[in-house]
């Protein structure tokens, strides 16, 4: 994976958007991990549409229980284990 964006902060809807749709312009591959409050940008229409385009597009899921709880979560859940895993096989990591 070229790039891995980790998304901490719910404030962060306009940067990841922005970043997202440069990497689809380019071709890149690139992904997500949705940590903290930033599971809630997975609610916002401009960052869920681009999730398409991710791969892969992960929240965690006991930040998704802890902050959209009752919720389906619209990505795939993971761990922490899994943010670990992601780190690992990126060449760039950026955090949000």
């Amino acid at each position: 994976m070229d790039l891995l964006f980790v998304v901490s902060t719910g404030q962060g809807a306009d940067i990841l958007t922005s970043l997202a749709q440069a990497c689809i312009r380019k071709g890149a591959e690139w992904g997500c991990f949705f940590t903290n409050d930033g599971v809630h940008l997975l609610a916002d229409s401009r960052v869920l549409s681009l999730m398409a385009a991710a791969s892969p597009a992960l929240a965690c899921e006991h930040s998704w229980q802890r902050f959209m709880a009752g919720k389906n979560c619209p990505v795939e859940l993971g761990s922490q284990t899994n943010h670990s895993a992601l780190l690992a096989t990126a060449s760039r990591v950026v955090a949000i």
